[in-house]
């Protein structure tokens, strides 16, 4: 088969020929140096210059008109003052009156005060004439060998006769204790008084056990 050549447009061959012109002019500017000169006249400084900025001239200077002279006002009328004369009251008489000075009063009478006499207590003992039996030593007491001191207590009434009876200090063995209170219980005591006045009172008594 034979194919038919198309010619080419006009618009085309226009373009090679411009990029054809285009490319000649650079070769010849190569050789000939002009491109060289371009570069150096691009790599010149650029020179700047700061213009100064103008200032306007200062405005004329304003003088001022004298302030006007202001003349003091006169004074104020001020009338003289008035001068009242005062003349004084009469004195009055002071009525006189004599007074008779006050009678001293008596001295007030000091009693004295009664003498508080302490009352004079008299304690229980027992009555010598009237003396109880010597306690008898327990028998397992001796045999055991025990000693010891007692104080008993005893409510003396008024007649001389024990009321109650308690330990006060033991003697350490209660035998001794109870035969010590059993005794002397049955002692016959003066009774205690106030002022000679016989009361019940209590009585202390001591008693030592030992063996002779």
């Amino acid at each position: 088969m034979e194919f038919a050549q198309q010619p080419l447009p006009s618009r085309r061959f226009a373009g090679l020929a411009v990029v054809l012109l285009l490319h000649g002019v650079l070769i010849y500017a190569l050789a000939t140096g002009l491109g060289r000169q371009a570069v150096e006249v691009l790599r010149k400084p650029l020179e700047t210059r700061i213009i100064e900025e103008i200032k306007p001239p200062p405005p004329p200077e304003r003088t001022l008109p004298p302030p006007p002279k202001l003349e003091a006002p006169p004074p104020p009328y001020i009338p003289p003052p008035e001068v009242v004369v005062r003349t004084p009251p009469p004195k009055a008489i002071a009525a006189v009156t004599t007074v008779k000075p006050a009678e001293p009063s008596p001295p007030p009478v000091v009693r004295e005060a009664p003498v508080v006499r302490a009352a004079v207590r008299v304690p229980p003992v027992i009555d010598a004439a009237r003396s109880c039996r010597q306690p008898e030593y327990p028998a397992v007491s001796r045999r055991l060998e025990e000693t010891g001191a007692v104080i008993l207590q005893f409510l003396i009434d008024v007649d001389g006769s024990v009321l109650q009876s308690k330990v006060d200090s033991s003697s350490g063995h209660s035998r001794l204790d109870e035969a010590a209170i059993a005794a002397l219980s049955k002692c016959r005591f003066k009774a205690g008084s106030v002022d000679g006045v016989p009361e019940q009172s209590w009585a202390k008594i001591r008693y030592v056990w030992k063996l002779d």
